[in-house]
């Protein structure tokens, strides 16, 4: 790469804190997004780590969302606001994917739960997933979210409307077993989805949403704001999850475009409802939150479809923030130094072990001297797309990630 594009990079260079993060943006926003472009690697959420405290300490924000499970991370919020369950299993059982064994997510939950001691309970940190109870072979029952849903409105509010009674959803639901068959993600004719059963607990379920709303003057009025705010997450989640199921059961070609769509708008409901508590960080892959559509091949088909991160932004506009993060070499995953020629390239020249970019900068200073892409020798790792430098407010990179 030319001696002057290497002049050009190191003048958007700055060190990775949140004032130069701050500083890339217009205010601060109500979401502010960090994403990542491989999971698992511990080296990357140091990174996270150290950045979102120093967000929390110095910004205000007093959520942090990551991409776990949203109904197990009421479990680790719990825990960092009052101490409930011992740190390595509310861990093991709170944060999904199996990102429970890491030892940066074991020390952020660590570090939250710390930061909360002696503060009122209006100014303490809280956690979140923000992630459908989904996994790659299967997906929740809806069993959790529908029941608890049901058991707030019969408590809370006016039993003689509810829809159904608590037995009725019991029988619908049947054996757990049926809902999770892993099979099914990739036989359609395996899921349950699409049955009569299926078909009438989303008609229940979306009953049940509508009292929740209905009732919201009394329920607000009588319950706490978290008794609140879980029954929203529960109807969010038992709706989210019958039409995953749904799309399971689908036989057309755009079945798996479905599929990646409906729960990235899971996510994004969920961000929503977090960020119109207070403002909020969120980690997740770089995919997710990016505000572009998200691109992927799975099952050998190219799919294409608007992520989280677009869907918040299109609803926030400058109140989201997206920072990107990049890297040179995984070289325990076979991802070795990058080509000169690539985002990556120019970057991994410079001294730094890790830096801050302004990627518009960076974009209107290259021109039309895009780079070129790079090529992931590894399918669990997502290089940069150098097209889309512009559509970042940020780019942390990271020149070695290696084992810790």
């Amino acid at each position: 790469m030319a001696t002057d594009n290497k002049e050009t990079v190191k003048e958007t260079v700055r060190s990775v804190d949140a004032a130069a993060v701050m500083a890339l943006l217009p205010t601060r926003p109500r979401l502010l997004a960090l994403g990542e472009p491989t999971h698992g690697e511990d080296a990357l959420l140091d990174v996270r780590n150290e950045l979102f405290r120093e967000l929390v300490e110095q910004e205000g924000y007093r959520t942090i969302a990551i991409e776990s499970d949203c109904l197990a991370g009421l479990l680790v919020d719990e825990h960092v606001t009052s101490g409930t369950g011992a740190l390595g299993e509310v861990v093991e059982r709170g944060i999904s994917h199996g990102w429970g064994e890491s030892a940066a997510n074991r020390e952020l939950v660590r570090w939250m739960r710390a930061f909360n001691e002696d503060r009122p309970a209006s100014d303490r940190l809280r956690f979140a997933g923000f992630d459908g109870p989904l996994e790659i072979t299967a997906a929740a029952s809806p069993r959790q979210a529908l029941t608890a849903l049901h058991g707030y409105l019969a408590a809370h509010g006016d039993p003689g409307l509810l829809p159904c009674t608590a037995g009725t959803l019991d029988r619908l639901l049947g054996a757990n077993e049926r809902w999770t068959e892993p099979a099914a993600m990739r036989d359609p004719s395996r899921s349950v989805g699409r049955s009569a059963e299926a078909g009438e607990l989303r008609l229940l379920a979306d009953e049940l949403a509508a009292l929740l709303d209905a009732q919201s003057p009394h329920l607000i009025a009588t319950t706490s704001p978290d008794d609140w705010d879980r029954a929203r997450l529960y109807g969010r989640t038992a709706l989210g999850l019958l039409r995953y199921h749904h799309g399971m059961a689908d036989t057309s070609p755009a079945r798996l475009t479905r599929l990646v769509g409906v729960r990235d708008q899971m996510m994004a409901e969920n961000l929503l409802a977090l960020a119109a508590r207070g403002p909020v960080l969120v980690h997740a892959h770089n995919s997710h939150l990016q505000r572009e559509k998200s691109t992927m091949r799975m099952g050998g088909a190219p799919l294409e479809w608007w992520g989280a991160g677009a869907l918040v932004s299109a609803r926030l506009g400058a109140e989201y923030g997206f920072v990107a993060t990049a890297l040179g070499t995984i070289r325990h995953r076979g991802v070795d130094t990058p080509p000169p020629d690539t985002v990556e390239g120019l970057l991994y020249a410079l001294p730094e072990d890790r830096c801050l970019v302004d990627p518009r900068r960076l974009a209107t200073a290259l021109g039309d001297t895009l780079p070129a892409p790079r090529e992931s020798p590894w399918f669990g790792y997502a290089p940069l797309n150098p097209a889309r430098l512009a559509g970042a407010d940020g780019l942390v990179f990271v020149k070695d990630v290696t084992r810790t």
